[in-house]
């Protein structure tokens, strides 16, 4: 019996795809990494701003919602009677009360009249001929709102308003 043996072919006849294929591969992995850590490098500071702009965009908000809410609270408290109703420096409390995380927040509170038919009243029990005289208390918050990072001067330091006003029950 005869034996023949198979000699390994040369390089020259293997397939030009063949041998790049076994050649390349870790060439080509090598590459993807370097590419991942590129694009990586490109687009994390645009996802550093983006998720920066969401964190503002959530303190505006909480402090905007705070601020309403503080009002709320306050124009509730002076509500309540006609003794409430006078009681600025209650409303004013009541509204910084429910606002304790904000700071620098300022709170007007007043009170005024007006005519059951819609004219104009001072609070005296002489006006509003031929209709009944309301009470109403109102009562103003702001606070301010710096941002944290300065975004270049495109979100700049406000003063964020909060105001309610509702009828004194009487």
């Amino acid at each position: 019996m005869s034996t023949i043996a198979r000699l390994p072919e040369p390089v020259e006849s293997m397939g030009a795809a063949s041998w790049k294929r076994r050649r390349g591969g870790r060439h080509r992995r090598g590459r993807a990494r370097g590419q991942a850590a590129v694009e990586l490098a490109l687009s994390l500071p645009l996802l550093l701003m983006m998720f920066l702009v969401v964190v503002e965009t959530g303190r505006a908000f909480y402090i905007a919602i705070s601020v309403s809410n503080a009002a709320r609270a306050g124009v509730q408290y002076g509500s309540q009677n006609l003794s409430t109703a006078a009681d600025n420096a209650g409303m004013r409390a009541a509204a910084a009360n429910d606002a304790p995380n904000i700071v620098g927040m300022t709170t007007t509170a007043t009170h005024f009249c007006q005519c059951a038919n819609g004219n104009a009243s001072t609070c005296l029990s002489t006006d509003c001929a031929g209709s009944h005289r309301l009470l109403y208390t109102q009562v103003n918050t702001s606070a301010p709102y710096t941002p944290l990072v300065n975004f270049m001067g495109i979100l700049p330091p406000i003063t964020v308003p909060g105001k309610a006003i509702m009828r004194v029950v009487q």
